[in-house]
């Protein structure tokens, strides 16, 4: 059985990887390895329970965020797009990725 707790993310893990059904999104978060390592966490938390995987990746280098338009650390890019900036609160996190869900 999966475990679901809530934990740090590593590098090319997936959230839910047991349910190949979900449709799969790519996470990137840009940010300083503490604030990746918070909002990785507080993020497999907020959405565990939602119908989505989600690949997860990370990118420290300030440069490469500047040059994306990242002005917020952490920001998370899903599937290309900035999706999240800040460490945003959990019930924020889930209410942006349920309207993912529901189109």
């Amino acid at each position: 059985m999966e475990d679901i707790a809530c934990h740090e993310m590593q590098r090319g893990e997936i959230l839910n990887a047991s349910h190949k059904e979900y449709p799969l999104h790519e996470a990137l978060i840009y940010g300083s390895k503490v604030e990746c390592a918070k909002f990785s966490k507080r993020l497999s938390c907020a959405i565990k329970h939602l119908p989505l995987r989600v690949r997860f990746s990370y990118e420290y280098n300030t440069l490469k965020a500047i040059e994306k338009g990242i002005i917020k650390d952490p920001t998370l890019l899903l599937d290309g797009e900035i999706f999240v900036e800040g460490l945003a609160q959990a019930e924020e996190i889930t209410q942006k990725f349920t309207q993912l869900t529901q189109g």
